[in-house]
């Protein structure tokens, strides 16, 4: 895939829908993905977070970062990616709404259903988060 995949696109390959499913574009630069999203200005995640000086959760961040691996597995019809481990999170700069967020990830390995991703986020170029993030693609009858 290097063609940049909009929102429905992205749609068919992930299982996140909205308010959930956190990236606008997607595409692939060799092993890498190359995803953005566009942190809406009313973001309901930042409501509260905090009051006069809202912020992008680092946990968002990390979830962000997650869904961007996710475009390289491809069509997991059937299947969800659960979060297995976050190694290594580092925060580097607040993120804001409003701001668009560029990320990057590449899968490290794989062993059988389970993916190690090495995952960072940039803001106008500048470092916002990295992660080194596991997870696991399950069946969706074999989850309980």
């Amino acid at each position: 895939m290097s063609e940049i995949l909009d929102r429905a696109a992205i749609e068919k390959l992930l299982p996140h829908r909205a308010p959930m499913l956190l990236l606008d574009t997607a595409t692939t630069e060799g092993d890498t993905a190359v995803c953005t999203y566009a942190i809406p200005p009313d973001a309901y995640f930042t409501r509260g977070h905090f009051p006069d000086n809202p912020v992008v959760p680092g946990v968002m961040l990390c979830e962000m970062m997650g869904q961007s691996a996710c475009v390289l597995i491809g069509d997991a019809s059937g299947k969800t990616p659960y979060f297995t481990g976050m190694d290594g999170v580092r925060f580097k700069r607040v993120v804001r709404p409003g701001e668009t967020i560029t990320l990057r990830s590449r899968i490290t390995r794989q062993k059988g259903a389970f993916y190690f991703i090495e995952a960072t986020a940039h803001v106008d170029g500048a470092l916002a988060a990295k992660a080194e993030l596991s997870f696991a693609l399950l069946n969706n009858e074999s989850v309980n």
